[in-house]
């Protein structure tokens, strides 16, 4: 059972058809408390069923009756609220009912709330038939989509059972004991259950977080990079010496081409030098290259110690500190020894994404639209229309993305390939420029090629090739390489790891949110589809 003070609110909102109601009355029973569904408090106000009520008195009137309602239950102790879909846009209402105690925001695909809605008839906002119910749904999301980000705490209901959104709904609750507005999503793996958490500022908690998750106090190693360290490691730092634990700074030098052999092992020999044993934490705090680096020694020192990730990176952040993935590379290529190695911790900090150069952040978003092209177009959708509206909001739904997928494949035997969209065409890009093209936008060149790649085999239209275009240049990332030539990159792809029986292997769109996988497509229309993405 929760830990939430029985004198705080618990407040539901989101869009209409999540399941506000039904979800609060099931909360409530959990929790023993008192629920009140502001939709049955307004009809009675009225007298009549809220459609009369737009039809008779107007939405103007409507949202009078709603306002004065929020102020009156944010008055109240204890209870669990369920709102209407548009109740909390009023910056007056949202910031009552948050001061009384904690905002959950429900969520859905728009065909799963078209789905859950198309047989109702009381909907005042969605008259018409099918297509102008889904553009209508749309305009509202599009409308309300700053009011529902800023909220910290968003349960999707897509998909799941109402008692399976309760749990989550609980695991949220937790996460407000423990830290404030942070959101906190569960992974399991083979080796057990990890958090990931999200929330502006807790590299300063990260000592409190690990203690938490009964991660031994004493020594333990902070794996990142100098100029890393000198914007972040002092709080690190603070918060793990308060919690009692013991950090030693493992400083390696920044850059892909210094994840190899040699530098894991001067890592080692720091790890001993701090006096590491196997219950000491070694502690990813960086992007990317620092993830793949601390979770492959970890994994090897000592036949295993426990990790966690403190990713600092859009890119880190979203895809590589997410399914125990670590590695280093060979001069044949990129990431061919590696481990898998899970997590016991994610700690995100979307703050420290203020000292990222913008180079990075454009690079990290390439993984987001990846994300949204495989199994999330209104991320994708999100991206296309208006760019991010909370950074918090957008890492969290990329996230659920990569941790749906890894759930389903932790070792990379099926699903799981379906994350190397752009990788193949990317990977190869990264290695032929020595890796002075970042992986963000080899993987945004990439996915332009894999688009055009499933153009040439009839797996999509044009409009798709045109859409994932125009989206990657939105965002400032490269659509055309120059400087290397089609050879060069086909060759360089002849090492991919991703290769089967001497078969490559691509992911290929056919449409947003439907991603494949396909084998050896034939060399001369790979050849067309890298042509395309090369400036002559």
């Amino acid at each position: 059972m929760t830990t939430f003070p029985a004198d705080r609110n618990i407040i539901i909102t989101g869009f209409m058809g999540t399941g506000k109601t039904t979800i609060g009355r099931l909360l409530a029973e959990r929790l023993g408390r008192l629920f009140v569904d502001m939709d049955e408090a307004i009809e009675a106000h009225f007298g009549k069923p809220i459609s009369q009520v737009f039809a008779d008195e107007g939405e103007p009137a409507f949202r009078v009756v709603e306002a004065q309602l929020c102020q009156r239950m944010a008055a109240e102790k204890g209870i669990v609220v369920s709102t209407g879909g548009g109740a909390l846009v009023n910056p007056a209402s949202r910031q009552a009912l948050a001061e009384s105690g904690v905002l959950l925001c429900l969520t859905a695909s728009v065909d799963e709330i078209l789905a859950r809605l198309e047989s109702m008839t009381d909907r005042p906002l969605l008259p018409g038939d099918v297509d102008e119910k889904r553009a209508r749904i749309r305009a509202l999301l599009h409308a309300r989509r700053q009011a529902y980000a800023a909220i910290s705490h968003q349960i999707d209901t897509t998909a799941r059972t109402p008692e399976q959104i309760v749990e989550r709904i609980l695991h949220s609750l937790d996460a407000e004991m423990e830290a404030p507005g942070m959101t906190l999503l569960p992974v399991s793996s083979p080796s057990g259950s990890y958090d990931i958490c999200i929330g502006g500022g807790l590299l300063r908690q990260i000592g409190s977080l690990l203690r938490d998750r009964g991660l031994r106090p004493g020594p333990v190693a902070v794996v990142t990079h100098d100029a890393i360290a000198e914007n972040h490691y002092a709080a690190v730092e603070a918060s793990l010496t308060a919690a009692g634990y013991e950090p030693a700074l493992c400083p390696i030098p920044d850059g892909e081409q210094h994840k190899r052999l040699d530098v894991i092992s001067t890592l080692y020999d720091r790890f001993l030098a701090a006096g590491l044993d196997r219950r000491s934490a070694v502690i990813a705090l960086g992007g990317g290259v620092a993830g793949d680096m601390a979770g492959f020694a970890a994994a090897t020192y000592l036949r295993g110690v426990p990790f966690v990730q403190a990713p600092t990176s859009l890119l880190a952040m979203v895809d590589a500190s997410v399914g125990g993935k670590t590695g280093v590379d060979l001069p044949q290529g990129k990431n061919l020894v590696g481990a898998f190695k899970q997590p016991q911790l994610v700690v995100i900090d979307p703050d420290t994404l203020a000292t990222l150069p913008a180079a990075e952040f454009r690079s990290g978003l390439a993984e987001v639209i990846k994300h949204g092209i495989i199994a999330a177009p209104d991320l994708f959708a999100e991206l296309e229309e208006h760019g991010p509206t909370s950074m918090a909001h957008l890492i969290a739904n990329a996230v659920r993305v990569k941790i749906a997928v890894v759930e389903e494949d932790p070792f990379e035997q099926g699903r799981r390939a379906v994350l190397n969209l752009g990788h193949t065409f990317g990977h190869a890009i990264e290695q032929v420029s020595g890796y002075s093209i970042r992986h963000g936008e080899g993987v945004a060149l990439g996915m332009v090629a894999a688009a055009k790649l499933s153009l040439l085999l009839g797996r999509c239209d044009p409009a798709l090739v045109e859409r994932i275009r125009a989206v990657i240049e939105r965002h400032d990332l490269p659509v055309h390489v120059a400087g290397y030539s089609v050879d060069q990159i086909i060759a360089a792809m002849a090492t991919d790891k991703k290769r089967s029986a001497q078969t490559l292997r691509f992911v290929i769109p056919q449409a947003i949110g439907d991603v494949v996988v396909i084998d050896d497509p034939g060399s001369a229309i790979v050849r067309q589809a890298v042509q395309s993405i090369v400036k002559k």
